[in-house]
């Protein structure tokens, strides 16, 4: 068995690496002994992994790469794998969608526990590896890569390099933000193909098999992830497609349980249940209500799709209101609380409120609020509190 593993390692190691690194890669500590990435399917886990292989200082038999889908690993535990790999000598084990293992937070405890060996391991769903963060919080540092972003995704095109912008350096100084990036690129030429067909990695191989590549991910995602971790009846998938489908053809603010149970052929139990499992699966998102004391605005949950490209293969015609918001939830959701004000479209760790909107938004529903800002669409540069949408794709 392990003589496979070791054959199977070295060929997968041999394989030519996308030399860019994701944002993440900068921020793992990969001192640690026990360190988990999760995430979106396609995401990009399983490339940073190898490269984080490829770059540590080790002779190439110290280090060794397994995935969970392999044959070889049908049989034996994780924790047998790994004291194997011990005895031959491997510091650093990296474990490819662990979540398709029985038992493996069980075993990576063991491991950490009474083994010499570092362990990096990846899931391709999110779903395994969040319900088993309890047990593992104590001894691994887990990390989350979300979809590429905006600024990721001008890096691959135009092979410029930009700085990752906080949001308060945003709205402190946008304008002049704004103008340092427009002297080395247009970003209005790319914002549209960045949220049809930019957030997953693999838009580099072609642009013509990205919705079939999105679409398998889509699926898989459903059929292999939440119908086995939820026990969703296969032939329930439908009522999930549906559930995306009227998301995607709705507003945010007119969306209701009934009118999506309605949409979807199901209860309005059965949808909370579904719609907690699709967000769980890094296909939706939930903005919850502002807080006000103890209590929350009685105004239901804004839902989204997760990224705006999931658009382009569940309805042919998104409004365009809806993609600038699910764009401005995924830039700005990533290292920010979003919950859904009184007025305005969102407000950000309870202290910043924004309108998203196209170029002549104005600043009407947000009289009288403080740290009030628009984020509008199809402008090159802001002006006072008036910000352009793309620049927080600058966020990370």
């Amino acid at each position: 068995m392990f003589a496979q593993l070791l054959k199977y390692s070295t060929l997968r190691r041999r394989q030519p690496l996308p030399s860019y690194r994701r944002f993440l890669f900068d921020r793992i500590d990969f001192d640690a002994k026990l360190i988990g990435i999760v995430g979106a399917r396609g995401a990009g886990k399983t490339t940073l992994a190898l490269q984080f292989l490829e770059s540590l200082p080790l002779d190439p038999d110290e280090a060794l790469y397994v995935s969970c889908d392999h044959p070889a690993l049908a049989a034996p535990s994780l924790l047998e794998v790994a004291e194997e790999a011990a005895k031959y000598g491997i510091r650093t084990l990296v474990i490819d969608e662990i979540h398709k293992k029985e038992n493996f937070a069980t075993d990576l405890k063991n491991i950490y526990d009474f083994l010499d060996i570092q362990v990096l391991f990846t899931g391709s769903s999110a779903i395994h590896l969040e319900r088993s963060r309890t047990d593992l919080s104590r001894r691994a540092l887990l990390y989350r890569l979300p979809e590429l972003s905006f600024r990721e995704y001008l890096e691959l095109v135009t092979g410029e390099r930009f700085e990752t912008l906080t949001l308060e350096k945003i709205l402190d100084d946008h304008a002049s933000l704004s103008a340092d990036i427009l002297r080395r690129v247009k970003p209005l030429k790319h914002f549209g193909p960045y949220l049809e067909y930019g957030a997953y990695p693999y838009f580099t191989e072609g642009e013509s098999s990205y919705p079939q590549r999105l679409l398998q991910i889509l699926n898989e995602t459903l059929r292999d992830d939440i119908a086995t971790v939820y026990g969703v009846k296969l032939h329930h998938i439908a009522a999930l497609h549906r559930v995306l489908e009227a998301l995607c053809r709705s507003e945010p603010y007119e969306i209701n349980y009934e009118k999506i149970a309605a949409a979807a052929e199901i209860s309005r139990h059965t949808l909370k249940q579904y719609l907690y499992y699709l967000e769980e699966g890094s296909l939706t998102r939930r903005i919850g209500g502002e807080a006000r004391g103890n209590r929350y605005i009685a105004k239901p949950d804004k839902l989204y799709l997760h990224n705006t490209n999931l658009f382009s293969i569940l309805c042919p015609e998104p409004k365009a209101g809806t993609l600038r918001e699910t764009f401005f939830a995924q830039a700005v959701g990533y290292g920010h609380d979003l919950t859904y004000p009184d007025r305005g479209d969102f407000l950000v760790d309870g202290t910043y409120t924004f309108e998203v909107g196209g170029a002549k938004k104005g600043f009407a529903q947000l009289e009288d609020r403080a740290d009030a800002f628009v984020a509008a669409d199809g402008i090159e540069v802001g002006f006072g509190p008036k910000i352009p949408l793309w620049l927080f794709g600058f966020a990370y």
